[in-house]
């Protein structure tokens, strides 16, 4: 991951609202969650919501896809774990460490 896509994931991640969003996306899984159910589960009107899913979407920290009438969000966990070695590369001087192995939370997740 480059310092430019860092910046912009970190970005959409400073919101309390996108934070939120998100952290409920990664307990949510590769299943993900209805665009519904994130707004009821986080109390956030269904224009809000949209504007803070644009902007961790376009940010790569999440995706989306049609399943019926609904869309499914889920939180792009490649982009997370890149952003989590991006973050702790040179962490302990640069020799393999605890912080840089970053644990295997959902299975076969790029």
């Amino acid at each position: 991951m480059d310092s430019k896509l860092a910046v912009r994931a970190l970005s959409a991640l400073a919101h309390e609202s996108r934070l939120a969003i998100f952290r409920l996306l990664v307990v949510a899984g590769p299943e993900g969650m209805a665009a519904g159910e994130l707004a009821q589960a986080l109390g956030l009107s269904p224009s809000s919501l949209s504007f803070h899913l644009k902007d961790l979407s376009h940010a790569g920290m999440a995706e989306s896809r049609q399943d019926g009438r609904f869309v499914i969000y889920t939180a792009n966990f490649g982009a997370m774990t890149d952003l989590i070695g991006f973050l702790t590369e040179n962490c302990c001087s640069g020799t393999t460490c605890e912080a840089s192995d970053p644990p295997d939370c959902c299975g076969d997740a790029p």
